[in-house]
């Protein structure tokens, strides 16, 4: 069964059952969204329209709440099919690998003329997920990408059962999300004039303006049409580096007791930025009223607050910051950033939400509920399920999809080390040195893609598939231990998902090498030799 991610149980009795032209949808409680997405999406692709007579094939929809959280089975007999969800989501996902089994041709937007009747495959499938955070980060604030750009990819994560869109949505090189109260965050912090192609070491210079931003009604739209697909959507606003564009827009927000913030620019280029946030009771209530806005746009349960990558020399360097340090008794600059992450940790708690970040935010003490994106290898996600912080694993060694994907001249604009197909695929989220009751608190993972290089959203595309159905499976399957996993049954199975992927109008990288267009010549990037180090 080429379902992609592989399901739990899977068994195929021989024959299929013919769906005809018109079959008739039964749909129970709690299963309304399934119908909706079955005639808004797979109606158009397939041409049914699911208002068949009493006497026609069916199409049950039903929620039985003994399946357990988005667990699901689906069963296909001569007479029809049954959908069977744990709840709404197990409902959705099932309604997923229906459409795989329907095959390609599922994934259009219109029927192809001449179309064989649609059917499926005799089969039972019973089928849950390993874990319940199954992610992708898109970075939006390297280089923007419009709404609909974003509402393509939550299309793409339910076809793979994702369900967390983590939306990096501020960083030194642009601010995203509208702010009613401090308008500048758009109008200056949105847009920079012009952007280095390639890594520092590239000469080479976009000398148009590049910017954008995403009203409060279009994240609301966002969230609603995630919801829809029982994806949430997990914003992040950097605190207290990455703040540039912010900073840019509220010079006040920056250190101005050791640098003239007043002429620092939206970033145009990439790397860690000194130019971080003043740890001011100001800088506090701004970035408190940026949220207060935000959670009434976003209704996750989880905020993202960044934490990453904020180098401490202008707080060292700042009379003021030094002060900050002696008020609070934090003893020291990696004190002072535990306590703006325990400030908004608490701030957070108070409104019913919950703080996650960088595991740099594990640096000088972490506060009790906060949660971990461990990028930077494992040890910083071992340290904080050993210490009882819930964990989403996302190691730049093994889920960064900006790193290359092999080496020679025609990967476009390599970075890092190379991780193939095979590689994520092999990737394990939980350590093995952990307890079973340390492992419970990996509570996922994701794949991350940063856009510094990735200028455009056929290049996003190119770095993100085939690998990110990699990563779904190994969030959704039970998998045994890397080096025992399927990889021949994977790979003839992706067989199949290349051709869905191109019905999808995905521009993947194919096995092959990239096709001529997807070549980036004479841009420079910064590819390393060997293995990763795994951390």
């Amino acid at each position: 069964m080429d379902v992609i991610p592989r399901v739990s149980v899977g068994q195929v009795a021989g024959g299929r059952v013919e769906l005809g032209a018109s079959p008739r949808l039964v749909v129970g409680a709690g299963a309304e969204e399934t119908a909706r997405w079955m005639r808004t999406v797979l109606a158009p692709a397939t041409g049914l329209d699911f208002d068949g007579a009493e006497d026609g094939a069916t199409v049950h929809l039903t929620v039985d709440a003994s399946l357990g959280h988005e667990a699901y089975r689906l069963t296909a007999t001569p007479g029809g099919v049954q959908l069977t969800g744990g709840d709404a989501a197990g409902v959705f996902w099932a309604a997923q690998t229906m459409r795989q089994l329907l095959g390609p041709g599922a994934f259009r937007k219109a029927p192809l003329p001449g179309k064989a009747p649609w059917s499926l495959p005799l089969c039972t499938v019973e089928d849950h997920p390993r874990f319940h955070w199954r992610g992708f980060m898109l970075d939006v604030a390297r280089h923007f990408m419009p709404k609909d750009g974003v509402l393509r990819h939550l299309d793409l994560m339910a076809a793979h059962k994702l369900n967390v869109l983590h939306l990096h949505l501020t960083d030194d090189q642009g601010w995203r999300p509208e702010i009613a109260r401090y308008p500048r965050l758009t109008e200056v912090g949105g847009w920079r004039h012009r952007t280095k192609v390639g890594l520092r070491e590239s000469p080479l210079w976009d000398e148009r303006p590049h910017g954008g931003y995403y009203s409060q009604d279009d994240l609301r739209e966002i969230v609603a049409y995630a919801a829809a697909r029982f994806i949430t959507v997990v914003p992040e606003i950097d605190i207290p580096g990455h703040s540039q564009a912010a900073i840019a827009a509220y010079p006040e927000l920056g250190n101005a007791d050791v640098v003239d913030t007043a002429a620092l620019p939206v970033v145009d280029h990439w790397g860690v930025n000194p130019n971080v946030l003043a740890p001011t009771e100001a800088t506090l209530r701004f970035y408190e009223n940026v949220l207060t806005e935000l959670l009434d746009v976003f209704p996750g349960t989880f905020f993202h607050i960044g934490g990453d990558e904020c180098p401490k020399e202008q707080w060292r360097a700042s009379p003021a910051a030094q002060a900050r340090i002696a008020e609070l008794g934090v003893g020291d600059e990696d004190g002072l950033q535990s306590a703006l992450i325990r400030h908004f940790d608490r701030w957070l708690a108070d409104r019913g939400r919950r703080l996650i970040g960088w595991d740099e935010i594990l640096e000088g003490g972490l506060a009790q509920g906060a949660a971990v994106s461990s990028w930077q290898g494992y040890a910083g996600g071992v340290a904080a399920a050993k210490a009882g912080h819930d964990v989403v694993m996302c190691p730049q060694s093994q889920v960064y999809l900006d790193w290359r994907q092999a080496d020679g001249p025609d990967e476009p604009v390599p970075i890092a080390h190379v991780r193939t197909l095979e590689d994520v695929y092999r990737f394990e989220p939980v350590p093995a040195e952990l307890t079973a009751a340390e492992a419970e608190h990996v509570i996922g993972t994701q794949a991350n893609v940063w856009t510094e290089v990735l200028d455009s959203p056929r290049a996003v595309d190119y770095a993100v598939y085939p690998r990110l159905a990699a990563l779904a499976e190994v969030a959704w399957s039970q998998l045994p231990p890397p080096a025992e996993r399927d990889w021949p049954d994977f790979e003839e199975r992706m067989g199949t998902h290349y051709a869905r992927l191109d019905a999808l109008g995905v521009e993947y990288r194919p096995p092959g090498g990239p096709r001529p267009w997807q070549r980036r010549p004479g841009v420079l990037g910064r590819p390393m030799e060997g293995p990763p180090p795994i951390v």
